[in-house]
């Protein structure tokens, strides 16, 4: 299986994406795909440029850069709000079962 990768963005590409950076990859590796899947943060500005080399976006904000891949809002990665619905779409997107 190929390695997935994921661009993780937010406004700045260094806080929150950061914070949810550590979440996401502390569940993928508690599921399972350890090793299965790449991590790259970004601004919100650089998705456009970036996302075409990515298998999905996930996005600290409410992001409205035109994305070409999957995207995922995961802004309650940062509130602790609706967390395993984000992860379970992560993983539907991703193809992770």
């Amino acid at each position: 299986m190929a390695v997935k990768k994921i661009l993780l963005c937010c406004g700045t590409g260094v806080a929150t994406s950061t914070v949810a950076n550590r979440k996401l990859c502390e569940e993928l590796d508690r599921r399972g795909f350890k090793g299965q899947y790449t991590v790259s943060q970004c601004k919100a500005v650089e998705v456009p440029s970036k996302s075409p080399n990515f298998d999905i976006c996930v996005s600290t904000i409410a992001n409205s850069y035109k994305c070409e891949c999957p995207m995922v809002i995961a802004t309650g990665l940062i509130l602790n709000r609706g967390t395993q619905e984000i992860f379970d779409k992560i993983c539907e997107i991703l193809e992770f079962k």
